[in-house]
């Protein structure tokens, strides 16, 4: 599986770089506005805003404090909105300081496509799933252009236009298939129930189209047999783990998810035909970053960079930042690394800025999207 997936990673290369541009026939897409919808990938500061902010030293590198990111510096979104000339996005959920004129962020850490039946103390899934998420767009649209008429906050609202000019970004998944772990299901028993998740999320790419969404992005799932926090909680055999230290199984279930994404996706072409849908091969990417971490110049990417004790420097009970009572002082206890720059995992769940832009670099000029367009160009609908 490794050899052909890594092969097909050439192959794309090979093709980006030598077959005709289908470029030339296309135009820059200059995109308005950026709406993201997700989990903790591209959380901007969501689930921070309802449940309280995610601790130092989150935030660390590049914003020199908790921005809303479970990561120590910028993340996928961030270099996306940076690529387009534009601010970073607020999070739909933060009324303190937010600009909504060049989009909205409706991502929350910890959620699901699927509606999970549990609350957030229990499983540490966000209430806040991609159905609600797209409620809330629906609701920002309405409301953002009824107070526009009024005159109030103009400058800070975006213009009814926006919408159907705007890049409609994803980045969310990852938490179901982690979810159906937590519940002890199967490998088979978790990919018996991808298809009625990914019905469920096509419906959402359906909706929004209704409301004028015509260009939309979407990262398929990264290799969560990857993760330490994957691979401290769900042990694996010896034979399980491959040649450069990810769980199988794992990993399995999240190209499972992947394969069936892209079908989706093609569906999707033939339902929406006023709609450019770009998949963006994410998992390809970050295999490829931990799988060749040192001779990229990283550390061991298994070892999180901020963390507590254990293997991989990874406690689910003492997440990075947490704090205990020591002769009667509060202490951190889940630390920064010296050098997160040097790091690919920040703490056993998330990525380090460095990791991340990484990862972007790799993603932004096509090679891994189907079709192979450049961000800047992903308002182009393609044949391919």
């Amino acid at each position: 599986m490794e050899f052909y997936h890594l092969k097909f990673q050439t192959l794309v290369i090979i093709f980006a770089t030598f077959l005709p541009n289908p470029l030339f026939c296309s135009e820059n897409c200059n995109f308005p506005a950026i709406f993201n919808f997700g989990d903790s990938n591209s959380d901007t500061g969501g689930l921070s805003a309802a449940f309280g902010q995610a601790p130092p030293p989150n935030g660390e590198t590049f914003f020199h404090a908790p921005a809303g990111r479970f990561s120590d510096g910028r993340l996928l979104i961030d270099f996306i909105a940076e690529k387009m000339e534009l601010p970073y996005l607020s999070a739909f959920l933060d009324s303190i300081g937010s600009n909504f004129s060049h989009g909205a962020n409706f991502a929350t850490a910890g959620s699901t496509i699927r509606p999970q039946n549990t609350t957030i103390s229990q499983s540490g899934y966000s209430p806040i799933s991609l159905d609600i998420q797209r409620v809330q767009f629906s609701d920002f649209v309405t409301r953002s252009q009824i107070i526009r008429k009024k005159g109030f906050f103009r400058n800070l609202l975006p213009d009814e236009d926006v919408f159907s000019r705007a890049l409609y970004t994803f980045d969310i998944g990852q938490n179901d298939l982690t979810a159906g772990y937590k519940l002890n299901l199967s490998t088979d028993q978790v990919k018996a129930y991808v298809p009625r998740v990914l019905e469920q999320f096509s419906d959402v790419i359906q909706k929004l189209y209704g409301e004028g969404g015509r260009s939309f992005w979407i990262h398929n799932t990264g290799p969560v047999g990857c993760l330490p926090y994957i691979m401290d909680r769900f042990l694996v055999t010896a034979a399980q783990i491959d040649k450069y230290g990810c769980s199988i199984p794992y990993n399995d279930v999240s190209q499972y998810f992947n394969l069936r994404l892209k079908e989706a996706v093609s569906a999707l072409r033939k339902k929406l035909p006023m709609a450019a849908i770009t998949y963006v091969d994410v998992y390809s990417v970050k295999y490829s970053l931990i799988a060749h971490a040192k001779k990229l110049g990283f550390e061991d990417p298994f070892v999180a960079c901020c963390g507590h004790g254990g293997k991989y420097n990874y406690n689910r009970f003492a997440k990075c930042g947490s704090k205990k009572i020591v002769n009667g002082t509060e202490i951190v206890i889940a630390k920064s690394c010296i050098n997160p720059t040097a790091r690919i995992n920040w703490d056993g769940t998330h990525f380090t800025e460095s990791a991340n832009k990484w990862i972007f670099d790799q993603i932004v000029n096509g090679s891994f999207s189907d079709p192979p367009l450049p961000l800047n160009f992903a308002c182009n609908r393609m044949n391919i």
